[in-house]
């Protein structure tokens, strides 16, 4: 589809990368991943043409469409946000004007047929036409429906799309941006960091309306579990070198190991070799009959290529500080009332944080997630209720855009020492330095970092001073997926409490202890990670929908007059009755054999898949399958698809089964 060809690209002395080349086949799902600051960024824009590379070419067939989304989008502030998405067509817009334009001419020249020598009503209506087919093949007539279900989808109401662009947050013009993209369907999909700004449900959302896009998908993303859902195909950019791996991101992970490991054996093997030679040179470089042997491996031992150990990037490093010992409970907060102005978010909850909780705050956009997080905090204040602290705690609140904690007109080192100006230098410096601050670095404005410094700023303010409760909103965002590792094993060590608000799920399952889900207004606690709180949502929601039927159809039965009552006549003696049981258990009986035959077949078929991919795990653990990257490919293929299919069969036996459970 897409062929760059030894292409290099630097700013100044900083070289990205060069010689890279890449041929990009139609249809594939890629996650690109490295390190910040490796070049992401820069190979998706010259891959979408909007820079070029200093050196190397990019082949792109002529037909080809491209749509880019960059992880800062300036959208203009005119118009709505319907009329933004549907500005990416504007042929249809220029068919639509010219259709509403020429329908009264139309009804004039019917008018005065006959009457005038004016336009030809027959020519109008023929020149109508063509632009109305026109208008139907460019896919007018749903294009607007298409663009309010994107949008939906991503989070937006339906009165909210009507509503002008400007008066949204950055984020959810970025949302906008990516839907105007999503309507587009181009052949080649650059989405650079799409999930920043998604909650939960619109990240699924998104998931689901990728997975049948028919062209070719590059995704810039730190968030693993999206990456593992999308992604057939890994490549990595690196320390300016560029390596592809198939699979998802975990199989690239096992690859990405599985050759380190072989390279050291290989250079490790080589050192023994070279240290052989050359003790053989030593011992006989003077010795007239061995001088042909020696001069041999001499040549040899220059010939020879050197493997060298692979570098390793700079990550960042840090462990939280012991905190202090606080009180049982941590926080309560007491029929606490929030609102903003006419917007009643909170009437009256109550919510206690015991010691240790570890809480992912779930929930639908706009539920008020990020208010109480900043009320449990202490930086929002609330209108009735109370907030009470425990003993000895102290508290640490990440906000989820970092500038509304940093002061932009400061440079890095003056940032940390504001929070602790009574601390040495020298280990404020050190503090920078785990968090790949060195040198010169620490003298940088705040207003002029990147996204990922800004986080690893604010979290590298957090280990300054200990405290026992912390309060994170998207500590993740921004931050690589090396650097999330780090984050997530810091805070598993953690001894004291935390609440969160994350949309990484691969982070909410390894960290949370509880789920509270804010909906409407009310908290309701959930035991376990996110996945155990997503099967039990899913178990009240399924138990929820056959009791409501059931109560609508006994309630209109009674209102058909065909339940029984007081008028439907004596009853019927005990041998009428047991026969009518008796019929009613056969009837249910040949009602449920069905559902026990598709029960039996999907058993049957999970059976096989479980079989199939645990012989699939085995092949994949080889190294000698990757040595064959169609046959690689095709096994990494075979067992997404098996996933996604025995995912499926376990829904669907878990829906069965309940069915059963409730009609026997």
């Amino acid at each position: 589809m897409i062929q760059a060809e030894g292409i290099g690209k630097g700013y100044g002395a900083c070289g990205l990368f060069r010689d890279l080349t890449w041929h990009i086949r139609e249809g594939a799902r890629i996650g690109l991943v490295g390190p910040n600051g490796a070049g992401k960024t820069t190979l998706c824009r010259i891959l979408a043409g909007l820079e070029a590379a200093d050196a190397g070419v990019v082949r792109r067939p002529r037909a080809c469409t491209i749509g880019y989304l960059a992880q800062e989008v300036e959208v203009g502030p005119e118009g709505s946000v319907l009329g933004h998405v549907l500005d990416g067509f504007p042929e249809v817009r220029r068919l639509e004007e010219e259709m509403a334009a020429l329908a009264p001419r139309m009804a004039a020249a019917a008018d005065a047929e006959g009457h005038s020598r004016g336009e030809s009503a027959a020519d109008l209506t023929r020149r109508y036409g063509e632009l109305q087919h026109r208008y139907e093949v460019l896919g007018g007539y749903r294009l607007e429906t298409d663009a309010r279900a994107i949008l939906g989808g991503l989070g937006f109401a339906p009165d909210d799309v009507q509503r002008p662009l400007a008066a949204f947050s950055g984020g959810w013009r970025m949302r906008a941006a990516l839907a105007r993209l999503l309507l587009a369907r181009p052949d080649l999909l650059l989405l650079d960091e799409p999930t920043n700004h998604l909650d939960l449900e619109a990240l699924a959302w998104l998931e689901g309306f990728l997975a049948p896009h028919p062209g070719t998908i590059i995704l810039v993303s730190h968030d693993r579990h999206f990456l593992n859902r999308m992604a057939d195909e890994i490549a990595e950019l690196e320390l300016g070198s560029f390596t592809r791996y198939p699979g998802t991101y975990d199989d690239y992970l096992e690859q990405k190991a599985a050759r380190a490991e072989l390279l050291e054996a290989t250079r490790q093997q080589q050192a023994k070799r070279v240290a052989e030679i050359q003790r053989f040179i030593e011992r006989f470089r003077y010795k007239a009959t061995k001088a042909r042997q020696v001069q041999s491996r001499v040549k040899a031992l220059a010939k020879m290529g050197r493997v060298e150990a692979g570098r390793a990037p700079k990550r960042i490093h840090f462990r939280f500080p012991q905190p202090p010992h606080g009180g049982q409970v941590v926080c309560a907060l007491r029929g606490l009332h929030k609102a903003y102005g006419e917007t009643v978010v909170y009437a009256g909850v109550d919510l206690t944080l015991a010691r240790g909780d570890r809480i992912a705050l779930v929930g639908p956009n706009g539920a008020g997630k990020s208010t109480l997080l900043k009320v449990l905090s202490g930086v929002l204040p609330f209108e009735r209720g109370e907030r009470a602290l425990g003993h000895n705690v102290s508290v640490h609140y990440y906000a989820q855009h970092q500038l509304d904690q940093l002061t932009p007109a400061r440079t890095v080192l003056e940032e940390i020492e504001a929070a602790a100006p009574d601390e040495a230098r020298e280990r404020l410096r050190g503090i920078l330095g785990a968090f790949l601050f060195g040198g010169d670095d620490v003298e940088k404005k705040v207003a002029v970092l990147s996204g990922g410094e800004r986080a690893r700023l604010a979290l590298a303010k957090m280990l300054v001073r200990p405290a026992n409760f912390l309060c994170l909103d998207e500590p993740t965002n921004h931050l690589d997926l090396p650097a999330r590792e780090v984050l997530e094993a810091a805070l598993a060590r953690f001894e004291g409490t935390i609440v969160f608000i994350s949309h990484d799920r691969y982070f909410m399952n390894r960290l949370a202890t509880q789920v509270v889900e804010v909906k409407g207004g009310r908290l309701r606690a959930f035991p376990g990670d996110y996945d155990a709180y997503l099967e039990r949502a899913s178990r009240e929601a399924a138990a929820a929908a056959p009791r409501g039927a059931a109560a609508g159809q006994a309630a209109g039965e009674g209102r058909n007059g065909a339940g029984p009552g007081p008028a439907a006549g004596p009853a019927p003696g005990r041998r009428a009755e047991r026969r009518a049981r008796a019929e009613a258990l056969q009837a249910r009986g040949r009602a449920l054999r069905p559902l026990r035959d598709r029960l039996r077949a999907v058993e049957a078929e999970i059976q096989g898949l479980e079989g199939r991919l645990g012989a699939l795990g085995h092949a994949m653990a080889d190294p000698a399958l990757y040595k064959d990257g169609d046959r690689a490919r095709t096994a990494a293929h075979e067992k997404r698809t098996a996933e996604a299919r025995l995912g499926a069969l376990l829904a669907e036996w878990e829906d069965l089964s309940h069915q059963l459970s409730n009609e026997q």
